[in-house]
C-alpha cells in the first residue's frame, strides 16, 4: 500500500497479520481528492487496519490523527506505519463501539471502513450523531458493501448525508454536522 498524494506521497505502508481489507489507492485518492486540504484539522480512522487512511489525512495536512483498531495483533504494524508521521498522532487499540459510547473527544472528520461482513454498521453513526463526536460542520465518512445502501438514513440527529461515492462494489457515504452551533 502506498500513500497517494501530500507530504508523504508515495510512502510504501506495511499490511498487517490478520484479516484486512486495505482500503484501494483509488478510493482513498478519490475520498481524500473530495475533502481538498485537511489544513489544520483533527481526523478520526476507525478501524484503522493497516492505519493508510490516518497517514493520508496525515500526509494531506491534517494536524492531529487518531486510530481505533481492536484487533492487538495489528498494533506493531501500525506503529511502524506511524513512525515516519511528524504529526500529532494516537492510537488506541480497543473496540471502535466501546471507545465512541466513552470518549469526550471531538474531530472534524471522521472516517469508518468496518468489516464487511460486520452487521448493524449503522450503529456507528447513531453513536457519532447522538454522543455530538463531530466538531461544528465536522464531516463524518463510511465505507461499506453497495448492497446496504438501503439501511442507511438520510439523516441521524444533527448529521444529514450530503454525499455518496460508488467504488467498485462498494460505497462511501458523506455525511455533515449541520446544527449551528454546539
Amino acid at each position: 500500500m502506498r500513500v497517494t498524494g501530500g507530504k508523504y506521497l508515495r510512502r510504501n505502508l506495511s499490511c498487517p497479520p490478520g484479516i484486512i481489507r486495505p482500503s484501494m489507492d483509488r478510493m482513498r485518492e478519490s475520498v481524500f481528492s473530495c475533502l481538498g486540504t485537511l489544513d489544520g484539522e483533527s481526523f478520526l480512522d476507525l478501524f484503522s487496519g493497516s492505519g493508510i487512511i490516518a497517514v493520508e489525512a496525515a500526509s494531506r495536512g491534517a494536524k492531529s490523527i487518531a486510530l481505533v483498531e481492536g484487533d492487538r495483533g495489528k498494533k506493531a504494524t501500525i506503529e511502524k506505519n506511524l513512525s515516519f508521521v511528524e504529526e500529532d498522532k494516537r492510537l488506541f487499540i480497543r473496540d471502535v463501539f466501546s471507545f465512541i459510547q466513552t470518549t469526550s473527544l471531538k474531530w472534524d472528520n471522521i472516517f469508518a471502513d468496518p468489516p464487511f461482513d460486520m452487521g448493524n454498521k449503522t450503529r456507528i453513526l447513531s453513536i457519532i450523531s447522538e454522543r455530538g463526536l463531530l466538531n461544528p460542520k465536522g464531516l463524518f465518512m463510511i465505507h461499506f458493501p453497495a448492497e446496504e445502501r438501503k439501511e442507511w438514513p438520510l439523516r441521524a440527529k444533527d448529521i444529514a448525508l450530503i454525499d455518496e461515492r460508488k467504488y467498485g462494489r462498494s460505497l462511501v457515504l458523506f455525511y455533515k454536522e449541520d446544527s449551528k452551533e454546539k
